[in-house]
């Protein structure tokens, strides 16, 4: 089993929701993030006042996906994803060693 975990931009979710029900990924971890990388955020205008914006919003996709699958959920979720602009994201892909169900006590399954 793979642990992917995409970090995008927000107005991607919903498209990115949608490419990983085709990969009949059974379950996904929304979550709103900030944070910043190569484009260091932005300056921006409130009420006549710059301010710099250094934390940029994000959303963290989390899905755990068995091990032939991982490759089509990470071109799905880079296909839905791209844009071509700084700020697009990654993907990280950590190994699972073991998985368990909390309501059935069921082992490795996804």
């Amino acid at each position: 089993m793979k642990l992917v975990k995409a970090i995008v931009r927000p107005n991607k979710a919903d498209a990115i929701k949608d490419a990983l029900a085709k990969c009949s990924v059974a379950g996904m971890t929304v979550t709103e993030v900030r944070g910043h990388g190569r484009q260091r955020g932005h300056s921006a205008v409130y009420r006549g006042c710059e301010y710099a914006v250094r934390l940029l919003p994000k959303i963290k996709i989390t899905a755990v996906v068995p091990d032939e699958t991982a490759e089509d959920v990470i071109a799905a979720i880079t296909s839905s994803a791209r844009t071509g602009e700084i700020g697009d994201g990654w993907i990280f892909v950590i190994p699972v060693e073991e998985s368990r169900s909390i309501r059935t006590g069921e082992r490795n399954v996804v």
